[in-house]
């Protein structure tokens, strides 16, 4: 970066959001308020309708606590306020967050000496921040750093301009007055998004066609259609979820050892981003409803509330957690059934939830064995103590064997007798069945599996080689 001769009579302003820190400080504090209570999201569009944005600034900073040590500051800035610091400059913070905030956030990092921030009425951004910087520094007698578009006014009346990480509107200003560079993103954006969806959890949407595929009817032409559709709306609401989730989960995730990592704690996305592409992914999933059944429609409704109410308070409760996981899987498998209009089994709900209640029990088996929290102490955010393991442990076994009895239920009935010619050799499922779940308890109690038991299902070579088994038997069975 190649940054003028410092002045050390030029006062350094540094802005905070996207450019101090990877993300946004109002964004970030209206999540966690919303998470505390829904209605909080009702109430910040009244506190704009009655004071604009300075009053809701207020009234957010006032309800919430800020982790400022977990914050996503950028190495580099920081490096270079201590090395200006260090040549006798003085460095102000100037930014439109609230000054509680603010003051916060430079108590924590001792290296600013005086902070401009929002309150009193007024919101700091952007020309309302120029005006307050001409008035204490004068026209062009101030460096500036910042990162957006609110930030061009600032850098033309700066006597120099830093731009950080910025948006395309301020990386335009940027070239056009060769301005220095700072802070590129970490990863390529495409690869944060990719991340951010969680594209690989999309595989868990296969069960969308269980339904079809034991009715014999999966690759007959306007099933499959269907069943793709599903799939399609079905994926871009679980990756909506999956953002909605993460942005309430923000300061949460920067405390755990690799969720720290997800683009929206680690500020690779900005928050409001995060927010747009969230809504485009729902309404696109809208857009596929209207050519699907209504009742598929209904199901697709009902599992979006039920796994926006588990990102926003079930998932903190005992054992409600993994039930609610356990029906949001077998709600895939009711969705390919309204999706395709095939009939739904009992057999085959019976089945999913028992069977899938052990891979949600065994999710949160390995969160209990990889933390390192203290008996007699909740995890941050669940309704679990280490000291609970074992009987998840015990619960988890005695669902996946629960599973598989049912299964062996299933194949005794007149159903699997209309279906199959043979229906003896779908027998050998029920070991199958076994063996998956047994492996990935083992595995999970060796320490050796860390991720979503589902997708690690789908993934994992052993399990596929199961499932073709399984396949292969229901295959030979319906043509024998």
């Amino acid at each position: 970066m190649d940054v003028r001769t410092p002045d050390n009579t030029v006062p350094l302003a540094v802005d905070l959001d996207g450019t101090l820190i990877a993300t946004d400080m109002l964004w970030e504090n209206l999540f966690q308020l919303i998470r505390r209570n829904p209605l909080f999201a009702l109430q910040a569009v009244l506190w704009v309708l009655a004071g604009g944005l300075s009053r809701l600034k207020r009234e957010v900073a006032a309800r919430v606590e800020v982790d400022v040590a977990a914050l996503p500051y950028r190495d580099e800035v920081l490096q270079f306020i201590d090395a200006q610091r260090k040549a006798g400059r003085i460095v102000v913070l100037a930014t439109a967050t609230d000054e509680k905030i603010a003051r916060a956030i430079a108590g924590h990092l001792g290296c600013f000496d005086d902070v401009i921030a929002s309150g009193n009425g007024k919101n700091l951004k952007s020309k309302a921040k120029l005006d307050e910087l001409i008035a204490r520094y004068g026209d062009g007698g101030f460096d500036y750093m910042g990162n957006s578009a609110h930030d061009l006014v600032l850098f033309d009346a700066a006597r120099q301009a830093i731009v950080v990480a910025p948006d395309r509107a301020a990386e335009r200003w940027r070239k056009a007055h060769d301005a220095p560079l700072m802070a590129k993103p970490k990863r390529p954006f495409w690869k944060s998004l990719v991340k951010m969806l969680r594209v690989h959890q999309w595989s868990k949407n296969a069960l969308i066609g269980v339904a079809p595929l034991l009715d014999h009817r999966l690759f007959e032409g306007p099933i499959l259609l269907q069943a793709a559709g599903a799939f399609i709306a079905f994926s871009f609401t679980a990756s909506a979820v999956y953002v909605l989730n993460d942005l309430f989960d923000l300061s949460a995730d920067r405390e755990h050892k690799t969720k720290r990592n997800r683009p929206l704690a680690a500020g690779d996305i900005a928050p409001d981003l995060g927010l747009k592409i969230a809504f485009g992914l729902l309404a696109a999933a809208a857009a596929v409803c209207l050519f699907m059944p209504f009742l598929f429609t209904l199901v697709l409704g009902a599992y979006f509330i039920a796994t926006t109410a588990y990102s926003l308070k079930l998932k903190r409760y005992l054992l409600i957690d993994v039930l609610t996981l356990a029906g949001l899987y077998t709600v895939r498998v009711i969705a390919g059934a309204a999706a395709t209009t095939v009939p739904l089994s009992f057999w085959l709900i019976a089945f999913s939830l028992f069977f899938f209640l052990s891979l949600a029990l065994v999710k949160r088996y390995v969160e209990l064995d990889q933390c390192d929290a203290p008996e007699k102490q909740r995890l941050k955010g669940r309704g679990y103590r280490v000291e609970d393991k074992e009987i998840i442990a015990q619960a988890g076994v005695a669902s996946g064997f629960a599973s598989a009895l049912v299964l062996a239920l299933y194949m005794d009935s007149y159903v699997v007798r209309e279906l199959y010619s043979q229906p003896w050799m779908i027998w050998p499922l029920c070991p199958l069945i076994l063996y998956i779940v047994l492996r990935i308890w083992i595995l999970a109690k060796r320490a050796e599996f860390n991720d979503d038991p589902v997708v690690f299902i789908m993934t994992d070579w052993r399990s596929q080689i199961m499932i073709g088994f399984g396949a292969v038997m229901l295959l030979g069975a319906g043509l024998v």
